[in-house]
């Protein structure tokens, strides 16, 4: 009953960032300043403590692997069945319909729900989703239906393609050039992530062996037990209401591949991840998560519309949270 209470409290959490933007209390673009706060303070301070509270070891990285393929099937799927759609829903689909909203969703929820230790669980999947989350799936998108990297493009007067026609530069330097951009976009999405290169120091000093001392779980405690409220505030506080009927079929469509891989691949977590039932079930209940807020940031990016994006981060946040809270229920171990 504990665990409804606090997944009760975060939906409320949730809906009450949503309501006080509607009360113009919060305005419409001050969701970045709580993005900023969960990204760059929070969410650090949160896989920090994990790791100096939790006991750990290099098994756990099979859990990062399940991490990566959690994140990639799903794109590469989603690509090859919407091969007769138009290019702007293939777009949309590709980038809210993979990827998981782990380090600043699923892990408050599911450390609200089992505890401090199943939190390296959640932390250790993440390091693998944030390879795909931080720049992976959208240099796959962009590249899979050839659209440039540098902005919003103009995909509304391109007709019914399902990808835009693939231009080679036939100047050798300019190739050169292009495929250099790309490659410091890439590496610029990932050292400028603060939770990333959190996770790539502490799982260098688990790999060399060193253990935190307990001063920084005294530390880092306080500010790691704010990421489940400021991450669930960032989420209502980024969440609108569709404009039209057409958006609310991409997002139910979003929805739809979002339940058919979480159902799928908490199977293939429970049955096929050789740990304990503890470590299996807080994978399983990571599989429901929602859209990834760097979907969101994507999307914005290649369709300039953030607003569709949000809204379907927080509504799949808010079925993720009812169907985390079920399943958690329902899975005794």
């Amino acid at each position: 009953m504990s665990g409804v209470i606090q997944a009760l409290a975060l939906l409320a959490v949730l809906l009450g960032g949503y309501g006080l933007k509607r009360a113009r209390v919060f305005g419409s673009k001050d969701y970045k300043v709580m993005e900023g706060v969960v990204f760059d303070f929070t969410l650090p301070c949160a896989i920090i403590y994990s790791f100096s509270t939790n006991e750990h070891h290099l098994d756990m990285l099979w859990l990062s692997l399940f991490g990566i393929i959690s994140s990639l099937i799903p794109l590469l799927v989603i690509y090859a069945s919407s091969r007769h759609m138009q290019i702007r829903n293939r777009v949309f689909m590709m980038l809210n319909g993979c990827g998981m909203n782990v380090g600043n969703f699923c892990l408050p929820v599911i450390t609200a729900l089992l505890g401090q230790g199943a939190s390296m669980s959640v932390i250790m999947f993440d390091i693998g989703n944030s390879l795909m989350m931080c720049a992976g799936m959208y240099v796959m998108t962009t590249s899979l239906l050839h659209i440039p990297q540098q902005g919003p493009v103009n995909l509304s007067n391109v007709g019914n393609i399902a990808k835009l026609p693939y231009r080679r530069l036939t100047d050798r330097h300019a190739r050169w050039l292009r495929r250099r951009a790309n490659i410091r976009n890439v590496l610029r999405s990932f050292y400028t992530s603060v939770p990333f290169d959190t996770y790539v120091v502490m799982v260098s000093l688990m790999v060399i062996g060193v253990r935190l001392p307990q001063w920084f779980a005294s530390f880092f405690g306080p500010i790691s037990n704010a990421n489940g409220f400021c991450s669930m505030l960032m989420v209502g506080m980024l969440m609108d209401l569709p404009a039209s009927v057409e958006d609310i079929k991409s997002v139910c469509s979003v929805i739809g591949w979002k339940l058919l891989f979480g159902i799928l691949l908490g199977l293939a977590a429970w049955y096929l991840l050789p740990f304990e039932p503890m470590v299996r079930k807080a994978v399983v209940l990571v599989c429901l998560a929602p859209t990834a807020v760097f979907s969101t940031l994507f999307t914005d990016r290649v369709l300039g519309n953030a607003k569709l994006a949000g809204f379907t981060l927080a509504s799949t946040g808010i079925l993720s949270l009812m169907l985390i809270t079920i399943l958690n229920e329902l899975i005794s171990i």
